[in-house]
């Protein structure tokens, strides 16, 4: 018999991933395309800040900070884990594809630290995303959903 948390995750991954498939909007354009300057991003993600949601398909993380992430037009991401701060590069493609490259971020003493690495985690291995209204999902590589962010702009 297969437990009920399991039987939801299947299912919010199904249903996902049905949404995925049924995505209206264009896909991003990567730097020198033909709406992006050179040298710059486009992206639905672009000028807006992210708040998590869920690591996961359920985990609430209790973290002294929201975890956040905003994402420039010049490329470069900036955020919290909920303890320290992060800075990196982000890059994105055709079908959803996202690619936050080299994250570093600041070392400071912190209540969950291993809540924070699961959201720098969440971002290292983020593959592809989807956006339903103000809903942001990534998902790895082999399409398990890693978390969800909220529009807090």
């Amino acid at each position: 018999m297969v437990p009920s948390r399991l039987r939801r995750t299947a299912a919010f991954a199904l249903f996902t991933l049905a949404l995925s498939a049924c995505s209206s909007q264009p896909g991003p354009t990567v730097g020198g395309g033909d709406t992006a300057a050179p040298g710059s991003v486009s992206s639905p993600l672009v000028g807006k800040r992210w708040n998590l949601l869920l690591v996961g398909t359920s985990d609430r993380l209790s973290m002294p900070q929201k975890p956040y992430f905003e994402v420039a037009s010049d490329g470069s991401v900036s955020g919290s884990d909920g303890c320290n701060r992060f800075t990196g590069t982000v890059s994105f493609g055709d079908s959803q594809r996202i690619d936050f490259g080299e994250l570093t971020a600041t070392r400071m003493a912190c209540a969950n630290p291993q809540g924070a690495q699961q959201v720098r985690d969440m971002l290292d291995n983020a593959y592809r995303y989807l956006i339903d209204h103000d809903r942001l999902v990534f998902f790895g590589p082999n399409s398990l959903v890693l978390g969800g962010f909220r529009d807090a702009s």
